[in-house]
């Protein structure tokens, strides 16, 4: 977008020109790409098909001449944000006869855009829209390559790659990287008990709130299986410990139901290695983590803390009519 935009401007003249792309999904046109005059405001907008002059132009497939861009402001709901620009022409952007998004270019003066300027950016779109999508299907296959299918979490390739760079940026700034190991407890039985449909449910919603329960700027990836790692960034020994802790009661609070009526209680284990004094590489982190990991699974087995699910809560949560004599008499012991 940089060079179209570069190239563009020799064609048609503009004080900012801007990039929105289509999802399907949600019917939403979101800015990609602005350069120029309150570029960082325009970059703000997001407007369903329908609203605002991006979403017209995505809705009727026809270009705008001369709109209001602060229509689209009003859309976004970014009422408290005021701009210079006066003047918009918005060209849809067709692929193989898909909508892909809008090439749109503004200027500070009103009126400013002929029916002139709409040829040639319309010429320009046809041109570009080819090239944007190629970019788009290389940028979804780079997320694809690094994202777990299941949970949509970051995979074990990011994971060492982000390792890489902030291990080298914590030995740079003297700071601490922790890294936990994680691994939710009594996860064959799910499989065995229940089916591999019920485990994948299961790790969805461990992988919910795993990401949930860390900051914005750490990651969560699933590491293989059953296995999650956390990478937390600027974090001591005693943080690590305590996000331990709090890690482990958020998966403990977590009622999943395998089947209308029968609730698991979840649980994981977790072991957690803190650089440099655990480890200077990430295969110093990840084996002292992973053992420690074990230790912790061998301490919770031993105090049966997730062995099975609590009779009492399968009592209480399912009803006894959805019961086996086995687990009636669990919740009777339980209760007792």
């Amino acid at each position: 977008m940089a060079l179209i935009s570069a190239k563009l401007t020799n064609l048609v003249p503009f004080a900012c020109a801007a990039l929105f792309l289509y999802d399907e999904e949600t019917e939403t046109l979101r800015c990609r790409f602005a350069t120029g005059t309150d570029a960082d405001i325009i970059q703000q907008v997001a407007v369903h098909s329908g609203e605002g002059l991006t979403g017209w132009v995505a809705r009727n497939r026809r270009p705008l001449v001369n709109a209001r861009p602060s229509a689209d402001l009003e859309a976004a709901a970014l009422t408290h944000l005021s701009t210079s620009l006066q003047s918009a022409l918005v060209c849809p952007l067709m692929f193989n006869e898909r909508f892909i998004g809008t090439l749109s270019v503004y200027h500070t003066d009103a009126a400013f855009y002929r029916d002139d300027h709409r040829r040639l950016l319309d010429r320009v779109s046809e041109q570009a829209a080819a090239v944007i999508n190629n970019s788009m299907l290389f940028e979804q296959t780079q997320e694809d390559s690094l994202t777990d299918p299941l949970t949509g979490l970051p995979n074990t390739r990011f994971l060492f790659m982000h390792l890489t760079r902030e291990l080298a940026r914590a030995e740079r700034l003297k700071a601490e990287v922790s890294l936990m190991v994680m691994d939710l407890d009594s996860f064959k039985e799910i499989n065995d008990n229940h089916g591999h449909h019920v485990g994948d449910r299961a790790l969805i919603e461990v992988a919910k709130v795993l990401r949930a329960a860390i900051r914005p700027y750490d990651i969560c990836v699933r590491y293989a299986g059953d296995e999650f790692i956390i990478v937390l960034s600027g974090c001591s020994a005693d943080e690590a410990e305590h996000k331990r802790q709090e890690l482990q009661k958020a998966i403990d609070e977590v009622f999943f139901e395998a089947r209308p009526g029968k609730r698991l209680q979840l649980g994981i284990s977790i072991g957690a290695a803190v650089f440099p004094q655990d480890g200077e590489s990430y295969e110093a982190l990840l084996a002292t983590a992973d053992s420690r990991m074990y230790q912790d699974k061998s301490g919770r087995k031993r105090r049966g803390s997730r062995d099975f699910p609590s009779p009492t809560l399968l009592a209480v949560n399912a009803g006894y009519s959805e019961l086996s004599d086995v687990d009636i008499q669990r919740a009777a012991a339980g209760i007792l």
